[in-house]
């Protein structure tokens, strides 16, 4: 590792906040908090309380896990003495160039600035930024003590200094970063995630399948199947011995004249489909659907370590 992180300042307690606080804190890092909710305190004990059984199915050593968070009056006490700044504000431009302004004057200059941005490319912030070379985007997938993957975004003007940096840090915490080197609006897993959500929409909004049918289908076929091999290995191994070039020749052509459909945006047709949804899960606890969501993420986790780890064996 290029650098040593220490200390971590969390901007913003939302869900994503908490996950990362949690994370860093379980590698040891000690963590300062800052959020104008007034519930904070309560908020962070109640997550630390919820994502220990999580952190310690990945080895990491928990006891005293709160200790090392603290929560700080305000931004400037949270990165006073940062080694790493991870902000998970609203979405809106003008509120991260605020508060990117801020964090430049009040962190020390050797200060990693990530950003959760689901969608906001650094640059579009950092434009009026006299020191832009240490911010760029470092966009988890929820919940971020979990899922490993991290999308590394860099701005126009962030140097390679700290792109390193950046996939030194969130490697040392147990993600798996990817640096993508073009931005665009919703980096990649969002975009994928989003063309996925389009036709799952269209396909409720015409009545093909019901929500939770669509869900039952994504989670016995493509689910399992893309949580061990992504889309282009998953069709290089479809195509058989000839691969994704005989795939694309034979099966890509019907496939590639499918239609795919354009969600309304009707007010009536996106309340049916919101209807729908609730219908099928609202009646659940949100915490009751978040822990069976997390128990299962987990489980896969595990088993594919388990494998990556017999693998080495066999090999060494």
């Amino acid at each position: 590792m290029t650098r040593h992180f220490r200390t971590a300042a969390v901007i913003g307690a939302g869900t994503i906040g908490l996950s990362w606080t949690a994370l860093f804190a379980g590698h040891g890092l000690t963590v300062r908090v800052s959020d104008p909710r007034p519930d904070l305190a309560e908020a962070i004990g109640t997550a630390l309380a919820a994502f220990t059984p999580h952190l310690t199915a990945q080895g990491l050593d928990t006891d005293g896990l709160a200790d090392r968070v603290h929560f700080a009056a305000d931004v400037t006490e949270a990165v006073r003495d940062a080694d790493v700044v991870q902000e998970n504000g609203p979405e809106r431009v003008a509120f991260k160039k605020e508060l990117f302004a801020r964090l430049v004057r009040e962190a020390p200059g050797h200060a990693l600035m990530l950003s959760s941005s689901s969608a906001i490319p650094a640059t579009v912030f950092t434009t009026d930024l006299e020191d832009a070379g240490r911010i760029l985007i470092g966009h988890p997938f929820n919940p971020p003590h979990l899922l490993p993957l991290v999308e590394v975004v860099p701005g126009e003007r962030t140097t390679e200094e700290a792109v390193q940096a950046a996939v030194d840090f969130y490697t040392a915490v147990g993600r798996t970063p990817v640096v993508e080197r073009q931005e665009i609006p919703g980096f990649v897993g969002n975009r994928l995630q989003s063309a996925l959500n389009r036709e799952a929409v269209y396909l409720v909004q015409q009545g093909v399948v019901s929500p939770e049918d669509l869900d039952t289908v994504v989670t016995h076929s493509l689910g399992i199947r893309w949580s061990t091999v992504g889309p282009f290995l998953g069709s290089h191994l479809g195509g058989g011995p000839g691969g994704y070039r005989h795939i694309s020749a034979h099966i890509g052509r019907s496939m590639q004249q499918l239609a795919l459909g354009q969600p309304s945006q009707d007010p009536k047709d996106r309340e049916r489909v919101i209807e729908a949804v609730e219908k099928a899960y609202a009646s659940t606890p949100y915490t009751h659907l978040a822990e069976a969501r997390d128990r299962r993420q987990l489980a896969v986790l595990s088993a594919l370590e388990d494998i990556r780890r017999n693998q080495h064996q066999k090999e060494n």
